[in-house]
């Protein structure tokens, strides 16, 4: 089968450290477009690295204009590396265009906005789908495995944390007046409220307090948490969400989870999943040891189940096991294969835009409770 000729729209950071290392490690890929409003450089052979598409992509069709680019027949899939308040925008120039699309987060600035272009390509019989790459995390996907396996028995607590100590682009947020799409739990809440939506499904109710922890009078959040209930088999799960940019710590608390059976708790270092450290340091997908997470940062694992090869033996006097758990290897490539497999009709779209909408829609119902004081129930 022919590769999938790759457009993208955007070459920021986004592109570069999320998008591109991982779609150009995928043969089933080929990036044949990106559309960069910069002119390109008259000599690109003498410009600096990562400057312009051009001069890292020598050769590559490269558009100023999205009426270029979406005209081009060839781009059969859409990568949306843009600014958030364009996300919506630029998934419904691609999809009317009949190409499929991934939308890197937020999926747009409303759950009405995203509903409606989950409408459009439903007409278009077309792929649209979320960046949730934080899925693919390392961390997460062991604390999905030891779930699954049972390892913690009936789940009735769990923290997820994404925090920072003074985080360097704290004072960029500036901003008095909220408008939809602003705030952390836009940012960096689209990754853990998604992951807890995937541990534990659509809650009953949200509590939420939003703060601004950065000094200044501010509508929009820096920092913020949600409390998640349920009912029906999981009407004694509390589920906590959770960003703070207050947190003097020597790692910062990532998931903390408490069952009948276990507990599963784990720290991080500056980002949640080494990927994105390694992408940084011009580590690829490719290479060895890529997404390999440092012992030191190992979650520690509790439990009286013995479930897997991994849980040697339990305690004879306690009867239970308690040591550090070995962390499966973060694979952000993965969502790309399985982006390329459903394009191709060989399997189901894991990342299923609906569900990226829902998380657009707690985040709404999260302000509407913060701002009301009062717990918001889901509808």
């Amino acid at each position: 089968m022919s590769s999938i000729k790759v457009g993208i729209i955007g070459y920021g950071s986004s592109a570069k450290s999320f998008h591109i290392p991982f779609i150009s490690a995928i043969p089933d890929y080929k990036i044949t477009a990106i559309l960069q409003r910069q002119e390109a450089p008259s000599d690109p052979t003498s410009a600096p690295k990562g400057s312009h598409c051009t001069v890292d992509f020598p050769g590559i069709k490269h558009y100023t204009t999205a009426e270029g680019f979406f005209a081009d027949s060839e781009i059969a899939f859409v990568v949306v590396a843009t600014h958030t308040d364009t996300h919506a925008l630029f998934a419904r120039k691609a999809l009317e265009a009949g190409k499929h699309v991934i939308v890197d987060k937020p999926f747009a600035t409303s759950a009405e906005e995203a509903d409606g272009v989950i409408q459009l390509a439903q007409q278009k019989n077309l792929i649209i789908t979320c960046f949730q790459n934080r899925r693919y995390d390392g961390g997460f996907q062991t604390l999905r495995k030891l779930i699954q396996q049972n390892a913690l028995g009936d789940i009735k607590e769990a923290e997820i944390h994404y925090d920072f100590e003074s985080p360097p682009w704290l004072d960029k947020m500036t901003e008095k007046k909220y408008t939809p799409g602003d705030g952390m739990a836009f940012w960096l809440g689209t990754h853990s409220i998604d992951q807890a939506m995937v541990l534990f499904g659509r809650p009953t109710s949200v509590t939420a307090f939003f703060r601004a922890q950065r000094g200044i009078e501010s509508e929009v959040e820096d920092s913020f948490t949600l409390i998640l209930q349920y009912d029906g088999p999981q009407k004694d799960l509390l589920v906590t969400v959770k960003t703070c940019v207050i947190t003097p710590m020597a790692q910062q608390l990532k998931f903390l989870v408490r069952g009948t059976q276990g507990s599963f708790i784990k720290f991080q270092q500056r980002s949640t999943c080494p990927q994105e450290e390694q992408i940084a340091a011009d580590m690829g997908p490719l290479d060895p040891g890529f997404g390999v997470e440092s012992d030191e940062l190992r979650g520690t694992l509790s439990t009286y189940n013995e479930f897997d090869g991994a849980v040697q033996k339990l305690d004879p006097e306690t009867k239970k096991y308690v040591g550090k758990y070995p962390a499966l290897t973060g694979r952000w490539k993965g969502l790309y294969e399985n982006v390329a497999d459903a394009i191709q009709g060989k399997a189901e779209l894991a990342v299923k835009a609906s569900e990226s909408r829902d998380v657009l829609r707690l985040i709404e119902l999260a302000r509407e409770s913060h701002e009301q004081s009062r717990t918001v129930f889901w509808r």
